[in-house]
């Protein structure tokens, strides 16, 4: 099952065509996107009912919206990738290293974003999207919290997020608004396969930027969910941004950064794209 946010609506998504949660389910579930993961189980066995010819209405890409518009929590991983550890000369972490991004910074997978400095840094990364969540979760339950998969990039302000070095301010440095994309849709395990075994890309301005594989992450997904949920409870629609492959403009050599105009494409395999084009930043009134 695919799920999409389309001007402002819960939708099923189904070979390039939706259907209106709300309106298909005669009131059963809300229209609400944000309200379909606390009902996942339910609302899964529902979408799988439904017929390929109730899905009338073509997708429009232009009408997408955050798939999850307003989580409660949003959790980040940092260098849990090797090859990432690798490139910025970081150790493999042995714990999760864990941030946290302001809920505010969402936005769908057509946006707009403001530059907010020199250094503005992309980070295309695996999203898992909390269904029903819950307290101290075993990894051997974690699928079972789980309500599916999105793309998301981490867009890091590294001058905010690194003032002073000695002590990284993450969350603020990741947080400006529209600095946390996601989308196009949430899609389910049925859909995504093994989500350990999926590629995920970044191109700016066409060129391929950040190319790595899942199979490359220090922690896995059930593992997350395990040391996550013994400290907090999940909520239905958290965010857990899973940590961002080699390829980022800090690490290169001469390092390179965003600008007004750049055009920043994320994608992952069996999920979709995300198109994120970078504008001057507003003028403070």
């Amino acid at each position: 099952m695919n799920i999409a946010n389309v001007s402002g609506r819960l939708h099923l998504v189904r070979d390039g065509r939706v259907l209106d949660v709300g309106k298909a389910s005669d009131g059963r579930f809300s229209p609400e996107p944000g309200e379909a993961y606390a009902r996942w189980p339910e609302l899964t066995a529902w979408a799988a009912e439904q017929r390929d010819d109730a899905f009338t209405d073509a997708l429009d890409v232009a009408d997408l919206g955050a798939p999850v518009p307003a989580p409660r929590q949003v959790f980040a991983l940092g260098t849990n990738y090797r090859t990432h550890a690798a490139e910025v000369g970081w150790p493999v972490p042995e714990t999760p290293m864990v941030f946290t991004k302001f809920p505010s910074s969402v936005t769908g997978p057509v946006a707009q974003v403001g530059i907010t400095g020199p250094r503005v840094d992309w980070e295309v990364e695996l999203v898992v999207v909390i269904g029903t969540g819950g307290h101290r979760i075993a990894e051997a339950d974690a699928w079972q919290a789980i309500a599916g998969f999105t793309v998301g990039q981490d867009i890091s302000d590294r001058d905010v997020q690194l003032r002073p070095e000695s002590t990284p301010q993450l969350g603020l440095g990741k947080s400006f608004p529209g600095f946390s994309p996601i989308g196009p849709v949430v899609a389910d395990l049925d859909e995504v396969g093994d989500p350990h075994d999926l590629g995920l890309r970044c191109r700016v301005n066409g060129e391929l930027v950040q190319d790595g594989r899942t199979d490359d992450l220090v922690f896995t997904i059930p593992q997350l969910v395990a040391y996550l949920s013994d400290v907090v409870t999940l909520l239905p629609g958290d965010l857990v941004f899973t940590g961002t492959p080699s390829g980022v403009g800090i690490a290169r050599r001469p390092p390179r950064f965003l600008a007004p105009g750049d055009v920043v494409h994320s994608e992952i395999d069996r999920i979709g794209e995300l198109t994120t084009t970078f504008v001057e930043r507003e003028v403070r009134a």
